[in-house]
């Protein structure tokens, strides 16, 4: 089928405060969307975030969501419904990441970054399939580092790899439901999740590593989300590698 872009339109989007998130949620207005902002504490990126919104003449509500904990996520669906009548997309862009060697990593690190990047993304698309409209679309967020093998991202790696294998299923499960599932794992992209902690000499190496020369920006991201949360209906059950060919 191919989707309408207009307002009739509503996503959810976890993580939409800031980086990717905010970058997806500001695609998505565009293309015609009314876009739930979930955002975890910072309000006030949210509040600009739905601001941004609101100045190009889009539609968007900010509502505090802890991913992980299902009476939250209930509630943040619960929200969209009353605000804009009913979900289209869902979009798992919460993370965490903190990069050490396994030897090196607290186990509540561990579990903070499970419980965002896995149960979290578990639990959201858990209420997603029973909640979206016919012709929806759940994005779900992996990295592109689980094909990388990179020292210090055994456990994000982990949590990810585990979404990347959740989404295919997921797609099954929904079948006769007219939904499409996938997972969009970037490269490494120029967002303060990332650049956190690197010195430029390392930024630099890294971009360098990539045929492209340069870093992703979270809009390259966006661009991907987009086609997938709106006419991209044929691509189903799928992990989409958006790195500039750095994997």
């Amino acid at each position: 089928m191919t989707v309408p872009s207009n307002q009739s339109r509503a996503a959810v989007v976890t993580g939409g405060s800031r980086g990717i998130g905010r970058a997806v949620a500001l695609r998505l207005a565009v293309d015609g969307q009314d876009v739930v902002v979930g955002y975890v504490d910072n309000e006030t990126e949210a509040k600009s975030t739905v601001e941004a919104i609101e100045t190009t003449g889009g539609r968007a509500v900010a509502v505090q969501v802890d991913v992980a904990d299902e009476n939250g996520v209930r509630a943040l669906f619960d929200a969209a419904e009353r605000s804009f009548g009913g979900v289209d997309v869902v979009v798992n862009a919460a993370g965490v990441m903190i990069l050490k060697p396994v030897v090196q990593l607290d186990l509540d690190e561990f579990d903070r970054m499970h419980r965002t990047n896995l149960r979290g993304t578990f639990v959201v698309a858990r209420e997603a399939i029973g909640r979206l409209r016919a012709g929806g679309a759940i994005i779900n967020f992996s990295t592109s580092v689980t094909r990388l093998n990179l020292p210090s991202y055994a456990a994000y790696a982990a949590s990810k790899a585990a979404v990347e294998a959740l989404s295919p299923i997921l797609a099954k499960e929904a079948r006769g439901r007219d939904i499409t599932v996938n997972a969009v794992a970037p490269g490494p992209t120029a967002t303060a999740l990332f650049l956190e902690g690197k010195s430029d000499d390392l930024i630099q190496h890294i971009a360098k590593q990539n045929p492209m020369e340069r870093l992703g920006r979270p809009d390259d991201i966006a661009e991907v989300v987009s086609l997938l949360a709106g006419n991209g209906r044929w691509i189903n059950g799928q992990t989409i590698f958006v790195n500039g060919g750095a994997a």
